[in-house]
């Protein structure tokens, strides 16, 4: 059968089948010339060597033209904006104006000491308090920071790993108040410890507690909370850190493998949880090295998925992401060239074909984004959506030889990189050994060295640079809502039953040391109101806390 009568079978059959669902936004695309756009373009030839092995159709194995059969011809990109600074009632304000202005979905923004288990009246709170995200101290602030905001209605995510286990469980309660069940609400937590010993800092347990903590989210929500994906593992920080756009898919997809084998381990069978696996990369600033890295890192997790694990289900092979602009490219100086650079990075995603999108706004390289920063920001996306013609046909640059090669030398790297993880026993150990690390370390030296020496060259910074800047305007966290904060947490545990708190407590650090899922005596303790710092500090009493690898 040729390619054309195999593309049409795949129209009548799979395309056919998935429209009757859900119909694509207009009857024919068309560019402003009037010329159609097709659905997906193919060869107009059929000696193509490996074709349907490499590429084959959207929405069918090995998905690297996209994980739908119609993509954003039925519906677009999530448009996220991640957001969340100073106190609960400011971000939830920030929330709404941002729905307000077209967004689809919520992405929340935590500050350091809820990243790191500690309450705001914490010692080591102190200074941080609502500064690169929300406070978020105990169950009274999630119901302030989503009120108004009907969580059956919308999908959020939640940036936060160490202390994922909490937040979601205070999610879950703050649903449950508004009437939502949990087998109703929507999102993802990014839950990926892994990434953070590598490459961002915010782990609190050592490895294995902490992939307990994971499998047991996993084990729970595949039965109490059916729509939400329990893990984004994220290649995004890694990416931040320094690493190549190779080394991104590599690390991602090698700690993605650690967490289907921490599960199978736990007793999950791999089709009951593989479907809610979700990814987070980064979008750098070469559009056609981007766009080829998401399309490699699609085919390669199918591959991985299927011969390694052996799943069955085609939503286990899907590889389904967030891409976030690179917050690393950001530059301080000239800040308004960052929406162009945003813009670059935001088309690559799209032709990438990402499932959600988070554009960073053009003053993030000095301070938390402006509402009129965001906006711009936001806008961005809608442009890309509505006027460039890159969401009118799946996979535009499909066949191009310069993007299909770099989608096979970023496969064939990436792979050798896998490979030399399993022989170093796998992701964690890999980690405790300090490779990927040391890796990440000498890619960013030599990043770093290329701009010093002008081999690459950043606009505004080390080429066409200007004196005299106008500061832009910024925002700005006030001392204000460190006082406010300690204050609101204080009030808080003057009200609530300390009885049942201690006893709720006492129950997750039974289960902590026995073998009981964590997850519903977390729940339990967070309906308390249990401060995140108090179920933190119970399981640091418990499984200890993880010291640093010195990388040498």
């Amino acid at each position: 059968m040729s390619i054309s009568d195999k593309k049409q079978a795949w129209q009548d059959t799979v395309v056919a089948k998935n429209i009757a669902k859900a119909p694509e936004r207009k009857a024919e695309f068309r560019t402003t010339s009037g010329i159609e756009m097709e659905r997906c373009f193919t060869p107009g030839f059929d000696d193509y060597p490996g074709y349907e092995e490499e590429l084959g159709f959207p929405g069918q194995y090995p998905f690297t033209r996209g994980v739908q059969p119609t993509m954003y011809r039925g519906r677009f990109w999530t448009m996220r904006q991640y957001a969340g600074f100073g106190t609960a009632k400011e971000s939830n304000e920030r929330y709404k104006y941002l729905l307000q202005a077209g967004q689809t979905g919520l992405s929340v923004a935590f500050d350091l000491p809820t990243q790191m288990g500690y309450d705001s009246d914490a010692a080591m709170a102190q200074g941080e308090v609502g500064k690169v995200g929300v406070a978020i101290d105990s169950l009274a602030d999630m119901e302030i920071l989503f009120d108004g905001i009907p969580l059956d209605q919308v999908s959020t995510s939640m940036t936060i790993n160490s202390t994922a286990s909490i937040l979601l469980a205070m999610y879950i309660a703050v649903a449950e108040k508004q009437g939502v069940s949990p087998d109703k609400i929507s999102g993802t937590i990014q839950n990926d410890i892994l990434k953070e010993y590598m490459a961002r800092g915010t782990y609190i347990y050592p490895p294995q507690e902490s992939m307990r903590i994971i499998t047991d989210i996993f084990a729970y929500c595949k039965d109490s909370v059916p729509k939400w994906n329990t893990i984004s593992i994220s290649g995004y920080h890694i990416r931040e850190a320094g690493s190549s756009a190779v080394q991104e898919v590599a690390f991602t997809l090698a700690d993605g493998i650690a967490y289907v084998e921490a599960a199978i381990k736990a007793g999950l069978n791999v089709d009951e949880f593989a479907p809610r696996l979700a990814f987070f990369f980064n979008a750098h600033n070469n559009l056609l090295e981007e766009v080829a890295k998401f399309r490699a890192a699609r085919r390669m997790w199918a591959t991985i998925m299927k011969e390694r694990f052996g799943a069955k289900d085609p939503k286990s092979l899907m590889l389904r992401f967030h891409t976030q602009t690179a917050g690393c490219t950001l530059t301080a100086q000239q800040p308004d060239n960052n929406i162009m650079r945003v813009t670059i990075q935001a088309l690559a995603a799209v032709l990438g074909g990402t499932q959600s999108l988070h554009t960073n706004s053009r003053d993030e390289a000095l301070a938390l984004p402006t509402e009129d920063s965001v906006r711009i920001a936001l806008r961005t996306q809608q442009v890309i959506a509505y006027e460039s013609g890159a969401a009118d046909s799946i996979d535009p640059l499909a066949g191009s030889f310069l993007v299909e090669s770099l989608t096979d030398q970023i496969e064939m790297a990436a792979t050798e990189y896998i490979n030399k993880i399993d022989s170093l026993g796998g992701a964690v150990e890999a980690i405790s050994r300090g490779f990927q690390q040391k890796e990440i370390q000498d890619s960013a030296y030599a990043y770093q060295r290329a701009i010093e020496t002008e081999d690459l060259i950043i606009v505004g910074v080390n080429k066409f640079t200007v004196t005299g800047e106008p500061a832009p305007e910024l925002l700005k966290i006030k001392e204000e809502v460190e006082i406010a904060q300690k204050k609101s947490l204080a009030g808080m545990k003057a009200k609530r039953d300390d009885a049942r708190v201690k006893e709720t407590l006492a129950a997750l650090a039974a289960a902590a040391k026995g073998t009981d899922n964590l997850m519903p005596p977390i729940l339990n303790a967070v309906k308390a109101y249990a401060t995140l710092g108090e179920i933190a500090n119970v399981l640091r009493d418990v499984f200890g806390v993880h010291r640093e690898t010195v990388v040498l």
